[in-house]
């Protein structure tokens, strides 16, 4: 007797979804190593980019500083480092949302503050550039330093003041408290993270305390403090308030102090 094929019962079919393949981390040696190389080549085509800019515009608007002499120009030092900071962020931004398709602002922990932390931040950065500025008579060291020269003319002071506070704070906390931040706490852990991510904070600014070394101990504890905001608060967004109302806390200081930077002899510390 033949079987009826339609009464074998057939195996269940599934329903459920095939899992998805997790998504590979960002947070790799090797793409810490290629972001590196990638901020080396903006830096080299950023003085390209502005020396150039220079060149194109110096007949049409009358500058007569020679090309060798720019390095101490304060002016163009900034249009160096602002052409930096845009190729950079450029660069995270390929990064995070093009290369791993990620949202941009939610992997670098940015989350908006209430009322009473920014408030919080803002006061504390206050805080902070007054023991900043009282510390240097209790580690006695020189004043006169690479960063107190570039404030020539109340121009450059002005200059100075609002890349300060607009431009530095912000770029300076998204490549070490953003995107340095995450790759030391994915790969070692978060004490590294901060410890690590405020001496590399300290050693971009040696240049400009260079000889001055009070002045060097007084920016890596700054720098330990803008990194404890950001991994106490798991944010972002504090260590940026902390540098702006640093920076702007310090900038106003230095505007009182000089004059409206008129009376630059008497520079102190920025």
């Amino acid at each position: 007797m033949s079987s009826d094929p339609t009464l074998i019962p057939s195996a269940p079919s599934s329903t459920e979804p095939t899992p998805a393949p997790p998504t590979p981390s960002p947070w790799t040696i090797r793409n810490l190593v290629i972001l590196i190389v990638c901020g080396a080549m903006a830096l080299i085509a950023a003085n390209l980019l502005t020396l150039t800019g220079y060149g194109a515009l110096k007949p049409i608007m009358g500058w007569r500083t020679p090309a060798a002499d720019l390095r101490d120009n304060a002016l163009f030092l900034l249009a160096l480092q602002t052409v930096f900071h845009a190729l950079v962020l450029v660069i995270c931004y390929f990064f995070i949302a093009v290369n791993h398709h990620l949202p941009f602002w939610r992997t670098l922990k940015w989350r908006r503050p209430s009322l009473q932390v920014l408030g919080m931040c803002l006061l504390a950065g206050i805080g902070l550039a007054l023991i900043v500025q009282l510390a240097p008579p209790l580690l006695p060291d020189r004043d006169d330093f690479p960063l107190t020269r570039l404030f020539s003319s109340p121009l450059a002071g002005y200059a100075i003041a609002a890349f300060a506070i607009l431009i530095a704070p912000f770029m300076e906390e998204l490549i070490f408290r953003g995107i340095l931040f995450l790759f030391f706490e994915n790969l070692v852990g978060p004490r590294f993270a901060i410890l690590g991510t405020a001496l590399l904070f300290a050693s971009l600014h040696v240049p400009e305390y260079w000889g001055a070394w009070n002045h060097v101990l007084l920016i890596v504890f700054v720098g330990l403090v803008f990194s404890s905001a950001r991994g106490l608060t798991r944010s972002l967004a504090p260590s940026v308030l902390l540098h702006v109302a640093y920076n702007a806390a310090l900038m106003a200081g230095l505007y009182a102090q000089t004059q409206g930077f008129r009376t630059l002899g008497v520079l102190g510390q920025p």
